[in-house]
């Protein structure tokens, strides 16, 4: 961690009118919390599942030949296709004929294609020092024997914190998704939560720098995050606002 640390302090001093009046180094608390969800798969309907529903809306249909001969596309295209829906619950059979159900009808009105996908897990990392789930690189995540002492505005309470709102489990895991995923033509949602179990709690290092601007003449804080390989803005700002008051007396 040394070399880190110098490496930093190299890139800090790179403008020569900063200085660094103090360094320090301690732990944030993370949560490990695995969490098993229920994904749906969201895509633009394409056109021939439009023309099937349409087409079931407006007539009776008993099976996929009549509606290939009304479509004129190839019968194994039209059976995958009704199997799809029928599996799904867009269509239904009633009295012999294939009828829309509501969600059929619902997602025909909006083009707008829903798969349910099979139940996945994955782990979220909770920061009681941020009272929120950080978007972790989980190659960044290492063991560390020797551990600096933890950081001195550690929230106690949220620290022993093992249940979360399901809002809030959704938007991290949506997160995680799309930063992984990209722009594509489909989009993978978070349905339902199943079931959450929060794990250990590991200590992440994390760099502190006290530094004076000579030229403003003005005192500020860089804080690097060992977890998200970054600059952490947050914890910035706290300690800023915490102690940069007594910052000019002690460093001065």
């Amino acid at each position: 961690m040394s070399k880190l640390q110098q490496r930093l302090m190299r890139e800090i001093q790179q403008n020569r009118n900063v200085k660094i009046v103090k360094t320090d180094e301690w732990s944030i608390p993370i949560r490990t919390v695995e969490v098993t969800y229920e994904p749906v798969r969201r895509s633009t309907m394409d056109v021939l599942m439009t023309m099937l529903l349409m087409s079931i809306q407006e007539a009776d249909f008993a099976n996929a030949q009549e509606l290939s001969e009304l479509l004129l596309v190839d019968p194994l295209f039209i059976e995958d296709l009704v199997s799809l829906m029928s599996r799904v619950s867009l269509i239904e059979q009633t009295e012999g004929f294939y009828r829309l159900t509501s969600k059929g009808q619902q997602q025909l009105e909006r083009g707008i294609f829903e798969e349910e996908l099979e139940v996945e897990m994955s782990n979220l990392y909770y920061s009681p020092c941020h009272l929120a789930f950080l978007a972790v690189d989980e190659d960044n995540i290492e063991e560390y024997d020797d551990l600096p002492e933890l950081y001195r505005y550690v929230d106690e309470e949220a620290e022993k914190q093992e249940n979360f709102e399901e809002a809030l489990l959704i938007e991290a895991l949506q997160q995680e998704d799309e930063e992984k995923a990209g722009v594509g033509a489909s989009q993978k949602l978070i349905s339902k939560i199943v079931q959450t179990d929060a794990k250990q709690i590991n200590d992440i290092p994390c760099f502190e720098f006290v530094l004076h601007d000579k030229e403003q003449d003005i005192l500020f804080v860089r804080i690097w995050n060992a977890l998200l390989n970054q600059w952490d803005s947050h914890l910035e700002q706290q300690l800023t606002e915490k102690e940069q008051l007594q910052w000019r007396e002690q460093y001065l």
